[in-house]
């Protein structure tokens, strides 16, 4: 018969207890950043435009000229958006189709990490009930100092994933900064913000 001895024991727990916790950790980890993005879809949306219609019957409502969507923490800008409204049959749930044209159109989002990703092109489709973003036509996608281009880029906001495609006589183009570089422009920043505030 093997005789284990304390110590072995100890030690295995330890590392039991320690797999248990980073395990625990990264889920709380994705169940913030699914939260962070439930949090801004259950903000109020602010809708302001120039001038706005709507097709009750087939419950289409239009918002023209200089046009700001805010929820949250996203931003949708753009010259027109037409916003598509339909219910699930099955659940009565209320499903919405954000399209927005512009020369850029953009959507902005900060991230569970605070920083702040941006989607620019010639038209963007989003769907909030799927976290779901579609941007076609000059495509583009920033954040932290980083770029991806292409003709279309899908971008999921509860999963932070981004899939970009073009168009067979073109490439998608990515543009990443070495965080070192970032680092120096974000110090270069502060320190022009802090003479600007001291002026």
């Amino acid at each position: 018969m093997t005789k284990i001895s304390p110590i072995n024991i100890s030690l295995a727990r330890i590392k039991s207890i320690g797999v248990s916790l980073l395990l625990a950790s990264s889920l709380i980890g994705f169940v913030d950043s699914v939260q962070a993005a439930k949090k801004d879809l259950s903000q109020e949306i602010t809708i302001k435009s120039k001038r706005q219609s709507a097709d009750l019957k087939n419950k289409i409502a239009s918002y023209l000229d200089e046009v700001s969507i805010r929820q949250g923490s996203i931003a949708i800008t753009a010259d027109i958006v037409q916003v598509f409204s339909k219910t699930n049959a099955n659940t009565g749930e209320k499903l919405d189709t954000y399209l927005a044209k512009g020369k850029p159109a953009l959507f902005q989002q900060q991230l569970e990490d605070g920083s702040l990703i941006s989607l620019q092109a010639d038209e963007i489709k989003y769907q909030p009930n799927r976290n779901i973003i579609t941007i076609s036509g000059n495509a583009e996608v920033k954040q932290a100092g980083s770029k991806v281009s292409g003709e279309t880029i899908t971008y999921n906001t509860l999963s932070e994933k981004l899939e970009a495609e073009s168009s067979s006589d073109n490439s998608v183009t990515t543009i990443l900064q070495p965080a070192q570089i970032k680092a120096q422009q974000e110090k270069n920043n502060a320190s022009k913000n802090d003479s600007d505030n001291n002026d």
